[in-house]
């Protein structure tokens, strides 16, 4: 039978991101509202491998940190681990989440990935995607030390996030990057380059074991048939055609992708607690 957790810790929006106009309404949100389901720089398929790379088993405790909309989860959940537990800070993402579960093993709390709330050294494997490139620097750091804290001796860990190429690109371009994408998704933007990804979390007490990149073609019609199928696809064109407000949004976007697509890939990487 479905199991519906109690969610818990006082962590919840002040504002409904939910309820904004088209014009104001965070990026990722805005192509949810649109039908869109896989909202990960690097598609499904990159999601797909970082999670075999994290080696999911019924031996497992998995953290998921802001599973969305449950893309993710799905996976996870098809290889059946000992038990899953989702963070999220969004209430009615949360809600959606615990409509996936079932058993009394899985459950989604409130919370954020700097304070989860939850006992040290309890999860075998954590991830999180598309969430530490929204963060500042000290953030970034903090949340890398949560996971640490909440992780077993030897635990994995997997992120999938946004990246700057090359490791060479200048402070000018960065910043620009940083300024354009900020401003035209809604959110708040810092992503990394390579190389600064790979010793944020080292310092933050990991050992990398893989890596991967991948183009960032989220708007793309060839990456939008891969990810939401046909169907999926033809849906999300449909309501854009509906939403005129949205469509210019979403157009807007996706211009924004393209001009710097010599200067952004998504990335994962697969680490192990030391």
């Amino acid at each position: 039978m479905p199991h519906t957790d109690v969610i818990d810790a006082p962590h919840s929006q002040a504002t409904d991101v939910h309820a904004l106009p088209a014009d104001k309404m965070p990026g990722h949100w805005l192509l949810a509202s649109l039908g869109k389901r896989v909202l990960r720089p690097g598609g499904l398929e990159m999601t797909s491998r970082m999670v075999e790379k994290l080696g999911i088993g019924r031996q497992d405790d998995v953290l998921e940190l802001a599973p969305g909309l449950g893309v993710t989860a799905r996976v996870t959940l098809g290889r059946h681990p000992h038990s899953y537990t989702a963070v999220e800070r969004d209430e009615k993402a949360a809600k959606n989440i615990v409509g996936l579960l079932e058993g009394s093993r899985n459950r989604c709390v409130l919370g954020t990935a700097e304070d989860t709330g939850l006992p040290a050294e309890s999860f075998s494997v954590a991830y999180g995607e598309a969430m530490l490139t929204i963060q500042g620097g000290p953030a970034k750091l903090r949340i890398l030390q949560e996971v640490n804290r909440v992780l077993k001796p030897g635990g994995r860990y997997g992120i999938h996030e946004l990246c700057i190429v090359p490791d060479e690109a200048g402070e000018t371009v960065r910043k620009e990057i940083e300024k354009r994408l900020s401003t035209g998704i809604h959110v708040g933007v810092q992503p990394l380059v390579a190389k600064e990804w790979k010793q944020l979390l080292e310092s933050a007490g990991f050992r990398v074991l893989w890596a991967k990149r991948a183009p960032m073609h989220l708007l793309e019609p060839k990456r939008l048939i891969r990810d939401e199928g046909w169907a999926g696809a033809l849906r999300f064109a449909f309501n854009l055609l509906r939403r005129p407000a949205a469509r210019k949004r979403v157009l807007s976007m996706r211009r924004l992708f393209r001009e710097y697509r010599d200067n952004l890939e998504a990335i994962s990487f697969v680490c192990q607690k030391v």
